[in-house]
């Protein structure tokens, strides 16, 4: 059944929007008009868009520009926290014994966006239409992943949604605190380098040369810090666009090579974990998720091959990204799991050799979450240490170039005063 986005008067002469499934416009102007909802706009929608106006012809081109732009390829984090909440929703409410297709139905009424409503209510309709709940999924792309579909398509096939719906809850769960703890770990250097940055772009702008040129129209002879601190004012006050355009083209750059160079991409990866520390905490993070991941999947009945082509996609790391495809391939050479991620050099040894073990006693998920765990806490000190040791380093590096701007003003000024 076509869903439907109106726009209306209501009694009173206010107006409302919303959205309504019906067999044809004309239908669903009739059900609203028995509510005392007078239509002034309606149109089809379908994948969250607008395919068809009023009137049931195709809507003007400049529509369909627009659809085209907003048509969502990878799911954002507005639309995640969404399905995060859901997918807990639908694990208890299927647990609970629930039909599919009532489930759907109170996410529907709960939905507190239209576009997350007109994404309930076009899966309801094609479940309802007899399309299974993973290829239902699978049209909605900018909201449920490869992951998330294939746990669902195992999930049907051995009985167990509401398992593996609890289950994608709980990953998805933890991949958020995962995330929000690295990124917090970075956040505070990153302000502090911005205040800094602000702090001396204004005192080199505005109060330096002003200091300066009093120093100056005095005739005498500047110290050398003091010559030096004129100069680079001089230039940072004249030449500030060249800064800017550096900047640009830094990040154009880096958008074509990074985003747009698989070799470009694996240099800049592989870059990163090299760096003290911060490259350390990323590995760690890569591999926490890796593990976190095929454990996930193997545990819902998604095949080691496709569970380790769908990892690869979500390490967020080309160097391991490209371990896991030499894994994946060993393994559809007839070799087991362990091996070739030995012989990657790639994840800590550790890892092979829980994984081996894992194998041999046929526990590999439940090892796997093991690592996962254990690498979680590692994360979670690696943050810690992080966050101390850049800290002290931040406030000394602004300090000292702070403290050289205050001695190279202080410097002339106390040499006139003993003239």
């Amino acid at each position: 059944m076509p869903i439907f986005q109106y726009k209306a008067y209501v009694h009173g002469g206010g107006t409302t929007t919303g959205v309504i499934d019906a067999d044809t416009a004309r239908e669903a102007r009739t059900r609203l008009r028995r509510d005392n909802v007078l239509v002034s706009e309606i149109h089809e929608l379908k994948g969250g868009r607008r395919v068809k106006n009023a009137d049931g012809k195709s809507t003007g081109f400049v529509d369909k520009l627009k659809s085209l732009r907003s048509v969502d390829t990878t799911p954002t984090s507005g639309n995640i926290d969404v399905v995060s909440a859901a997918t807990r929703q639908m694990g208890t409410m299927l647990g609970a014994g629930i039909p599919l297709t009532e489930c759907l139905r109170a996410l529907i009424e709960q939905a507190e966006t239209r576009k997350s409503e007109t994404v309930f209510r076009e899966l309801r309709e094609r479940v309802s239409q007899g399309l299974s709940l993973a290829d239902a999924l699978a049209e909605h792309p900018g909201w449920f992943s490869e992951l998330y579909v294939n746990m669902v398509r195992a999930g049907q096939a051995t009985g167990n949604l509401d398992v593996v719906f609890t289950r994608l809850a709980d990953y998805m769960s933890a991949q958020r605190k995962l995330r929000r703890r690295v990124v917090a770990a970075l956040t505070y250097p990153a302000i502090m380098m911005g205040i800094g940055t602000i702090v001396v772009s204004i005192l080199m702008a505005f109060v330096v040369p002003k200091i300066t040129s009093m120093l100056i129209d005095q005739g005498k002879t500047l110290p050398t810090p003091t010559r030096i601190l004129v100069l680079i004012s001089d230039v940072f006050k004249n030449y500030w666009w060249l800064g800017l355009l550096a900047i640009a083209a830094v990040s154009f750059i880096v958008e074509r090579v990074y985003h747009r160079s698989a070799n470009g991409r694996l240099f800049f990866d592989r870059w990163m974990l090299r760096i003290p520390v911060v490259g350390d905490l990323l590995r760690k993070q890569a591999i926490a998720r890796f593990t976190h991941t095929l454990s996930t999947l193997l545990a819902s009945g998604v095949p080691v091959v496709d569970s380790l082509e769908i990892t690869r996609n979500v390490v967020g790391n080309r160097v391991l990204a490209d371990a896991t495809e030499f894994v994946r391939t060993k393994i559809l050479e007839g070799t087991d799991i362990a091996t070739p991620l030995k012989a990657t050099n790639v994840f800590p040894p550790t890892v092979g050799y829980m994984i081996a073990v894992g194998e041999q006693s046929g526990e590999v998920e439940q090892m796997l979450q093991r690592i996962g765990i254990a690498y979680d806490e590692e994360i979670q000190v690696t943050t810690e240490r992080l966050t101390s040791v850049l800290e002290p380093i931040m406030i000394v590096c602004l300090a000292a170039v702070v403290g050289y701007i205050v001695i190279s003003i202080v410097l002339p000024i106390l040499k006139v005063g003993q003239i």
